[in-house]
Formats: structure tokens, sequence, C-alpha cells
């Protein structure tokens, strides 16, 4: 009998977002999987309402909704983002029957959008399993066995053992065919972009990172596998790529170069596009070359801080002189500064304000865009561990406190009104490139 699945996105509940080419990938790769048996298969992205650029990305259909009681000393809108709800619970009447639903969640303090999104397929389909997976299931297992609503939380990456999930369901996976890729489902009405992961995981540790947690290894894709997807998406209309890769650069010379080298050779009118932030210590002269050459549209730098000793201490992958020497790599293959930006960190632990103004001196100096991005903790990372034994925060905190904006508002030392004038400063030099 063939066996009707429904996946489903929640909604992202927050006080910021902005869909800057997000998909959920790993849902995605989870139709891949189940496509092989015989299955139905069908996809409600809550998140999947946004207004796009002539890049594909863009800002969410939002809506303000109740501040969490715990979120109440934050003076900012809570919202729901993405589709309403009359629209989600339309889509699922639509779906009926289904005999399982399977879910995921990216950020664990987005929680409240999975309740919702279980209250209303409760409402609707009534006791149909809602099996869990993703990153809040896998680094908050206890917290969402308790709070989400689901009635399985599956921890860990997508392997046979959510052949095994479903069997304890009594649902019998009868093997048909070979994987079908994602975007050949029909998952979605449309795609303004797709998402491009070329490895797994990250060779790299850094304290604040959950990848190593996530992932058991670092893989790469072979290269062929890589152009292929990329031609087949391509002949579907799609011009807007976004690499996912943690660590996109790392032994370029036989993975990224070649890659690029095929790409350009394919001749492809097509835009990459690298939100997740490179690491600018493999950037060379040829690397940029080849990276302008494919049409890499939106480049993305990590540095994190100017601070020698905190660059050591949080993953010793970038110094200052990285940047510059990548920056000027760039520059001279004939990226603008609005098309380069760097992501600077703030909050960090222990982190004074002045070296955050230090660095961004040090970026305005390097004429690119600067992105200031908030630290959060994240369960089982260096920085998360370091916090729970200084006594800052404890190992059981609702996930909703580490939301980057709630993390920086409640636990750091900065007095607010010092860091919405760094923001403002930041945001009219970014204005006036």
């Amino acid at each position: 009998m063939t066996l009707k699945i429904l996946l489903v996105n929640p909604w992202i509940y927050d006080f910021a977002a902005f869909n800057l080419w997000s998909r959920p990938l790993g849902l995605l790769h989870v139709a891949e999987y189940l496509s092989s048996f015989d299955t139905k298969l069908s996809l409600i992205d809550c998140t999947d309402s946004f207004e796009t650029n002539k890049y594909g990305a863009g800002r969410f259909r939002a809506e303000i909704v109740e501040k969490p009681s715990i979120l109440k000393c934050i003076p900012r809108f809570y919202k729901r983002y993405g589709i309403c709800l009359n629209d989600f619970a339309n889509k699922l009447k639509g779906f009926t029957p289904v005999d399982i639903v399977l879910m995921t969640c990216i950020m664990s303090y987005w929680y409240p959008g999975i309740q919702k999104t279980v209250e209303i397929i409760r409402d609707i389909l009534g006791n149909v399993p809602v099996i869990l997976g993703g990153i809040y299931s896998t680094l908050f297992h206890e917290h969402s066995s308790k709070n989400s609503g689901a009635d399985f939380i599956y921890k860990g990456t997508l392997d046979n053992s959510l052949y095994s999930t479903l069997n304890t369901f009594g649902f019998k996976l009868q093997k048909k065919r070979e994987p079908i890729p994602y975007y050949k489902l029909n998952l979605y009405e449309n795609y303004p972009f797709a998402p491009i992961l070329t490895s797994q995981g990250c060779p790299f540790h850094c304290s604040y990172c959950a990848s190593g947690s996530l992932h058991n290894n670092y893989q790469k894709r072979p290269i062929d596998s890589v152009l292929e997807e990329i031609r087949e998406l391509y002949n579907l209309g799609i011009r807007d790529y976004s690499f996912y890769d943690d660590a996109l650069l790392f032994d370029s010379e036989i993975h990224l170069k070649p890659l690029l080298r095929g790409i350009i050779k394919a001749r492809l009118n097509v835009r990459f596009h690298t939100p997740n932030g490179l690491h600018a210590r493999f950037i060379d002269e040829e690397s940029a070359l080849l990276m302008k050459a494919a049409h890499l549209q939106t480049i993305r730098l990590s540095l994190e801080t100017v601070n020698d000793e905190r660059q050591k201490k949080i993953g010793d992958k970038v110094t200052n002189e990285d940047l510059e020497n990548a920056v000027m790599s760039l520059k001279k293959q004939g990226y603008t500064k609005k098309e380069i930006g760097v992501y600077l960190m703030y909050g960090l632990p222990g982190q004074e304000l002045e070296e955050i103004k230090s660095g961004i001196r040090f970026l305005k100096s390097l004429d690119v865009s600067i992105h200031l991005t908030e630290f959060s903790p994240i369960k089982g990372t260096k920085c998360w561990d370091a916090l729970v034994q200084s006594g800052c925060i404890d190992d059981n905190l609702d996930p909703l406190l580490t939301n980057n904006t709630v993390f920086s508002y409640i636990y750091s030392a900065y007095d607010p009104k010092d860091v919405e004038k760094m923001k403002l400063d930041v945001k009219e030099y970014n204005h006036s490139l």
C-alpha cells in the first residue's frame, strides 16, 4: 500500500528574519530518501511566502504575535514569518488523508513555530503520527521531547534509522526505485533559487559552532554529481544558487576550483551566493579569478573578530592579514565593495564593545560591506560549555533565550543604546556603498 507522507517546514517565530536563500534542505533530502519507496510525498513549507529581490532572496511575509512570557522584557515586536494560518489549514485539508507527518526545525529558538504547527495538525488531521527531526530535535532532544508535541523525536542526520522509525509506527516501506532528486518531486510550485551543498560537515572546530555535533565527519560530494545537479536545476529555469557548505573553500585545489572550472566550461547564465561565509585564508588570486568567471555574485567572508587572541581561541581559521589578502585578491578580479561582505560578531563571552568598534574601523579601511552578527550560544559547543561552567547560563536553558537578539540583550554587558548607535553607524556606512 502506498504510504502518504506529508513533510512540513514550520513557521519562523522571531524578532527578525529575512529569507537569505533559505530552504529546508535537510527535509528535502528526507523527501529524496523516501522517494525510493512506495510513497506519495507532499510538502508544506510554512516559510514559503516572501517577496523576492533580483537574486531570488527576499523579505518574509510577517505578522506580529504575542511574545512568550520569558521574552516579555525584549523591547521589540515578536513575529510569525511565513504563510498565514488559514493558508496552512487549507493546504492541510487539501492533502488529506495523510498517514504520517515528518517535520523539521532549523533554529532551536523557533520551536514555538513547531508547537503552533502541531496544534493545527492535531485539529485537522487528528492523531496522525508526527515525527520531528532537525537541529532542534538533535541538540535539544529532551526539551523537544517534552515541548514540541510530536510523537517521536528523531535525533541526528538522515540514515536508515528513519526506515526503522517508520516501522515502529507500523509502516512497512517497500523499495520501488532509485531516489529521485527533490527538485523533480514537484514539492514547490516555483523555485526562485536553489540550495547547493557540495560537502557535509566541517573540518574545523570553532568554539561557537555546532557543526561537529550535527555531523560525525566531513565528506565532499563528487564534483560530477554537483555539476549534474546544477545543470538539471538550470534546465528547470533556476538562475540563482546558494552554497550551503560550512567549509566551501577547504581543499579547494581538489574540490572547489575543479567545480568552478566545470561551471565556467558549461557556460551557464547563473549567479551563485555564499551566505554562510567563506574562509578568507583559502582565497588566493586563482580562486578569486575562478569565482568571478563562474559568476559567484554575493561574496560573504567570515572574520568574527579583529582580536588576535580571540581569533585563535574561537577557531584559529582566519587572521586580519588573511582577510586583507582575500579582499585584495577579490578586488583585483573586479569585485566591488558592495559585493564583498564580511561577518563581524559581537556578544562573544568576554568581548568588550571597543573590540567590535575596532573591527568596524578595520573593515571600513578595507572598503567592504559590514555584516554585524549577534553571538548566540549553541548547545554542544565549547562556548556553551564555558558559559555553563562560568555560571552565566544553565545547561537546561530554554532555547528561546539562545535567540541571538535575546541573548545579546539579556546576557551581554553592553548598553543597548550603545549597540543601537553602533548598528546605525554600520547601516549608514553600508548604505553609502
